[in-house]
């Protein structure tokens, strides 16, 4: 099943379907905040593949606490850190990420979406983007704790674009920092993905 879904992609990626599905800040009309072009990376990453993903606790917009140590065991892990809400690369970006649902579950990985939003921004933002099928966190207090300590907190107090993927026991498989200003390859991120153990 899983080549079905494979094969899907590739003929989205080829065709550039992707970049209308993907287009969520396209239903937002002016309520999306374009803040320009900015520096592409601005943080110094202090994580590499191989190391212990550090752990941390966060609330989601679900209402719940999250703990990166809760799935330890469980559950592959993909980190998406994103700037900011209401901008138009972030709203395209995690949208994105429900055409690949079947092939993170195929991977036994699940997606914590992290931003230095406040709760209630994020949870109005996801809201008008539609439901998307992980977890939201919220990295706001203290601002940025968790995004720093991932090395991807920029001199802004935003998140750089960053990904990490995590395997079931706990180590760091895939580290980007991609230019703020453009959507992280899906193609990419599935490639990572067969590499898990």
């Amino acid at each position: 099943m899983f080549k079905i879904y494979r094969i899907l992609l590739c003929l989205l990626l080829l065709t550039g379907f992707t970049g209308t599905v993907m287009a969520g800040s396209r239903g937002f009309g002016n309520r999306i905040f374009d803040p320009g072009e900015l520096l592409p990376v601005d943080s110094h990453l202090t994580l590499q593949v191989g190391d212990m993903a550090p752990d941390f606790e966060l609330p989601a917009i679900s209402g719940k606490s999250i703990s990166l140590k809760d799935f330890r065991g469980k559950k592959n892990v993909m980190l998406s850190f994103i700037p900011a809400a209401w901008t138009p690369v972030c709203s395209d970006q995690w949208p994105g990420y429900n055409i690949t649902q079947e092939i993170f579950k195929e991977y036994d990985t699940i997606i914590l979406g992290i931003s230095v939003d406040n709760i209630p921004t994020l949870f109005a933002w996801t809201g008008e983007m539609g439901e998307l099928w992980f977890d939201v966190l919220s990295d706001f207090w203290p601002h940025g704790d968790v995004s720093r300590r991932y090395g991807v907190l920029r001199s802004d107090g935003m998140a750089d674009r960053a990904l990490f993927i995590i395997d079931k026991t706990g180590r760091l498989r895939f580290v980007h920092v991609g230019d703020i200003n453009v959507r992280p390859d899906l193609e990419i991120i599935v490639n990572e993905l067969e590499k898990l153990p």
